[in-house]
């Protein structure tokens, strides 16, 4: 996997994933940025956010449930200290759809957590406690 971050002005960069794929990062306007894009942190908690709502999707496309819509709300605490890393990050799920089984549900949010989300198990493993929770909505 590659990608490149090119700086554009202030603290303004262009990120192009190995894919072709680009997104403006920024900074505040405190920090010389004009705030036209997401903060790098918050690039971070957004792909993780994106890698288990994409795990969660596939383990339930996989036992055939009526998914109609899934997001994936996340609330993250950074270290009052730099590095100002993520301390604590809770991910809550939103899965809609018709007659979905709650174990269906809480089994594919334990298993992107546990086996299949990269991006969670590795900031797990870099010590930051993630905690999951869902709720089904019937549409």
């Amino acid at each position: 996997m590659k990608a490149q971050v090119k700086w554009t002005d202030g603290r303004q960069f262009v990120a192009e994933s190995g894919s072709g794929h680009s997104v403006v990062v920024d900074g505040p306007p405190e920090h010389g940025g004009r705030n036209t894009g997401p903060r790098p942190m918050e690039m971070l908690l957004m792909g993780m956010g994106s890698c288990t709502a994409f795990d969660v999707l596939n383990i339930l496309d996989k036992a055939r449930a009526d998914v109609t819509d899934c997001v994936a709300q996340l609330e993250a605490e950074r270290a009052d200290s730099t590095p100002s890393v993520f301390t604590r990050i809770h991910v809550h799920f939103v899965v809609s759809g018709r007659n979905l089984k709650e174990k269906q549900v809480q089994r594919a949010v334990e298993l992107s957590a546990e086996k299949y989300c990269s991006a969670s198990i590795m900031l797990v493993n870099g010590g930051v406690d993630i905690t999951h929770s869902f709720e089904i909505v019937a549409a």
